[in-house]
């Protein structure tokens, strides 16, 4: 399943090079423009994976991960949660979104409500403050837009 995995995932890569190579972008701050880098990163993606893909069998052994159904069942709802997420990011805005998707994710590790939700809130701020105001990332303020903005 590995060798599959990582032959499929080197396929992948080198469809992702194959659509950086023709990235032009509208305005280019530095004379190489931006594709160079998404070419070396999925490159370097492909390289190695072809290397798992294609590795004698000497190299590998199995390896047994753990899965149980309690496993199984917080990957999918991690997976959920971060669905939600990505659907919930523009209408609520940052720190709101990323204030529940913390929280659903520290639940799902184990984590006590109250500290889960402490975490979260301060993470979504530092988060935003990191992004918004030091690194003039424009994110989304949603709910927040009356009181912040």
């Amino acid at each position: 399943m590995e060798r599959v995995f990582s032959g499929l995932m080197a396929l992948f890569s080198l469809f992702l090079v194959y659509l950086a190579m023709s990235y032009v972008a509208p305005i280019a701050y530095d004379p190489i423009g931006p594709r160079p880098y998404p070419i070396l990163i999925f490159s370097l993606l492909a390289f190695l994976t072809l290397i798992i893909a294609f590795r004698p069998a000497r190299f590998t052994k199995v390896i047994n991960l753990g899965y149980d159904n309690t496993v199984i069942r917080n990957l999918v709802l991690c997976v959920i949660a971060l669905t939600v997420y990505s659907l919930i990011f523009e209408p609520l805005g940052f720190i709101v979104s990323t204030t529940l998707m913390c929280f659903a994710v520290g639940l799902l590790f184990a984590g006590s409500p109250i500290k889960s939700l402490i975490f979260s809130i301060v993470i979504s701020i530092v988060l935003y403050v990191l992004f918004d105001m030091l690194l003039d990332v424009i994110l989304p303020l949603g709910l927040l837009s009356g009181i912040m903005g």
